[in-house]
């Protein structure tokens, strides 16, 4: 009956990698532009409906939307990374 070869003991044993080191909290400028974002954003959209479509820039219409979603988003973005 034939042996087993078993295993090589030239070939070290596995080790996981180190641990990462704990996440380093945010700078201090993180929660104040994050909430300064999703304020501005909202209040864009609201002053845009309350005022019939002519402000914040009347000349752009149905963008005025766009731009205060890109505020409010970028708003939740940061808060995801938030710690």
């Amino acid at each position: 009956m034939p042996e087993s070869k078993g295993r090589d003991r030239k070939v070290a044993a596995y080790t996981p990698p180190p641990r990462s080191k704990a996440a380093e909290p945010n700078p201090t400028w993180w929660a104040p532009t994050f909430i300064t974002l999703l304020v501005l954003g909202l209040l864009w959209i609201v002053v845009y409906y309350v005022s019939e479509y002519r402000y914040p820039i009347g000349s752009i219409g149905v963008w005025n939307l766009g731009i205060g979603f890109v505020l409010l988003m970028g708003g939740f973005i940061m808060t995801m990374r938030w710690r």
